[in-house]
């Protein structure tokens, strides 16, 4: 059952995924998480880095959503300068979010990358769907809610229980 947390990739940032071999292996859309994943969950627009890995994302020819359990005022003020699409209040892990998320993009499963910080709700999400699951480091922890508090507690345990199993190595990241 904990294999089911396990990502497909394990990176940094956003910035450290090899986007060009993706789109080699024919995946063609990116399902991203909001907070922590892309800006810290109290920054509210994107940095000029953020905005250059957009333009790259873009220009390999991803196409990408983002995919946040934040109110629809959060995500629409970090998303709509960007012209991003985007699903709020989404409730990950439910399937419900991805697969409109998919849809959105007019992709299949077997073409979608989901991005993002939680074991939890992005990694198990995108994985119950049989999704290229991508888990990045959080960016700042301080700033997250009392619901992603808990999950990084579950996630503690989640690890504990992959890495007695030999499952969830050190030497990767994370």
């Amino acid at each position: 059952m904990f294999e089911m947390f396990i990502p497909k990739l394990r990176v940094d940032t956003v910035f450290d995924i090899d986007l060009e071999d993706l789109y080699a292996k024919g995946y063609r859309g990116i399902i991203t998480d909001l907070d922590n994943t892309l800006v810290g969950a109290k920054e509210p627009l994107a940095t000029p880095e953020l905005v250059a890995w957009f333009d790259q994302v873009k220009k390999i020819g991803f196409k990408l959503v983002i995919v946040s359990n934040n109110r629809m005022e959060r995500v629409s003020a970090f998303a709509a300068p960007l012209n991003i699409e985007f699903v709020h209040e989404a409730r990950k892990p439910s399937n419900a979010p991805f697969r409109k998320a998919m849809t959105m993009m007019g992709l299949t499963g077997q073409e979608t990358i989901v991005v993002g910080d939680q074991m939890m709700t992005d990694v198990y999400g995108g994985n119950r769907l049989g999704l290229f699951t991508v888990l990045v480091l959080p960016i700042s922890i301080g700033d997250e809610g009392w619901g992603t508090r808990i999950n990084r507690r579950l996630e503690k345990i989640a690890l504990r229980r992959l890495r007695k199993k030999g499952l969830w190595l050190e030497e990767e990241k994370r």
